[in-house]
């Protein structure tokens, strides 16, 4: 329990310096800021490159769901790194979530059984490479995953996922500022940018930086939103603000497409 104590102590001060943002109410909202983490799973190819998947859809999503945890998001890459890779997006309501989410999967009897063949297997028969992970902290303006409700039967639909890398913590906490109290996330819903989560990079690679991940019908539809949104006068006036000049140092764009057993 100390042990425990002390990571949820550090991660909460490793936190503050960036955006000064606390898992506390939202001032957009009386909802608390959810924790977001975000799994990438590098794949093996051939007959065990479906291992992980097969495992998300059978096991580890109903398992989660059992335990709390809703809205568990399962992607595949269309557009992006040239890999075999799955994303999961797994949202938490609590660090305590965060931290003991993987010791209760294992004490849930039917998870490990259902599971046995995939948590059991061996060095010379992973079920797959390697795994990496992030985790985020939603913005306050946007506390919790959006599920795409209307969207969830479009087997079509897409995901885009852009991580905004900034070149000191000052000017990322300044990004975050223009997305949340700027009003970008404002201009995104209002041209057709439909979020599922903003969230800010509190453990992870190329920090300091945020992520966030938009859906869409169609490709198509994906071209044109942002069309839409390029041209809009508030988001031309607030680009042009010399407030929020030099916050993004690079972006990493990734369209992803969900599994039939996401819930996102």
């Amino acid at each position: 329990m100390k042990r425990r104590n002390f990571l949820a102590a550090s991660i909460a001060l490793s936190a503050a310096p960036l955006s000064a943002i606390s898992a506390q109410t939202s001032k957009k909202s009386n909802k608390q800021q959810q924790y977001i983490e975000l799994v990438k799973y590098r794949l093996h190819t051939g007959n065990k490159k479906n291992r992980v998947a097969d495992f998300m859809k059978d096991v580890a999503i109903p398992s989660m769901n059992r335990n709390g945890i809703e809205r568990v998001g399962v992607f595949s890459v269309l557009y992006g790194p040239n890999e075999p890779s799955l994303y999961v997006l797994i949202p938490h309501n609590s660090m305590e979530s965060v931290l003991t989410l993987q010791s209760k999967l294992l004490q849930d009897a039917e998870y490990v059984k259902a599971g046995a063949d995939f948590l059991n297997a061996s060095l010379s028969d992973s079920s797959y490479g390697r795994m990496e992970s992030s985790l985020l902290l939603a913005f306050s303006f946007i506390p919790e995953v959006e599920a795409p409700v209307s969207l969830l039967e479009n087997r079509s639909r897409i995901y885009e996922m852009r991580t905004y890398e900034s070149h000191s913590r000052k000017f990322g906490k300044k990004k975050i500022e223009m997305f949340n109290e700027g009003g970008e996330i404002d201009i995104f819903r209002k041209t057709g940018l439909q979020p599922v989560f903003f969230g800010e990079t509190i453990i992870g690679p190329q920090m300091p930086n945020l992520t966030y991940m938009l859906v869409f019908d169609s490709m198509e539809t994906r071209n044109k939103q942002w069309d839409v949104f390029r041209k809009d006068p508030a988001w031309l006036k607030l680009r042009a603000d010399e407030q929020y000049k030099d916050t993004v140092s690079n972006i990493t764009d990734i369209i992803l497409r969900p599994l039939p057993c996401s819930q996102i």
